[in-house]
């Protein structure tokens, strides 16, 4: 499973001009499934989103969680994140899981988020959405449940 993860101060979904997902502060995540990921991997990057120390303390330093901060999650479906283009010029899909599973596992991760106590808001799985934010810092990090060091 991969996330694109973005600190965020503000940041909403839409499909067909409909807001879907909107939150405040926090992080917007763009998540992925590989075919083989499993709830393995959903747990790995369901305790990075909620644990990361990645907004800033009174000192400005990278100290504080999501929980800490009182900040929500804004998730959004993206199976593009398992893209491959190093063969031509248009990218192929089939390192993406299918959207059975996919869909499976990305809304097992929506509630259990939702069950931490953390806001949490979404795009519509499958659907063409447009995505607004305003990336605070900018920080944007990148999780791979199947990688460990970068």
């Amino acid at each position: 499973m991969r996330a694109i993860i973005q600190r965020v101060s503000e940041a909403h979904v839409s499909v067909e001009g409909i807001i879907t997902g909107k939150i405040g502060k926090g992080l917007v995540a763009l998540v992925g499934v590989a075919p083989d990921d499993d709830l393995d991997d959903l747990d790995f990057v369901k305790r990075k989103l909620l644990n990361l120390r990645i907004f800033p303390d009174r000192n400005g330093r990278f100290n504080l969680s999501l929980a800490e901060v009182q900040g929500e999650i804004l998730l959004v479906s993206q199976f593009t994140l398992f893209g491959d283009c190093r063969k031509g010029n248009r990218p192929s899909f089939s390192r993406a899981a299918s959207p059975a599973l996919a869909e499976s596992l990305y809304q097992e991760l929506k509630e259990q988020l939702a069950q931490s106590g953390i806001g949490v808001a979404s795009g519509v799985f499958a659907a063409h959405m447009e995505v607004s934010m305003i990336n605070d810092g900018p920080v944007t990090l990148i999780l791979d449940s199947k990688k460990e060091l970068y």
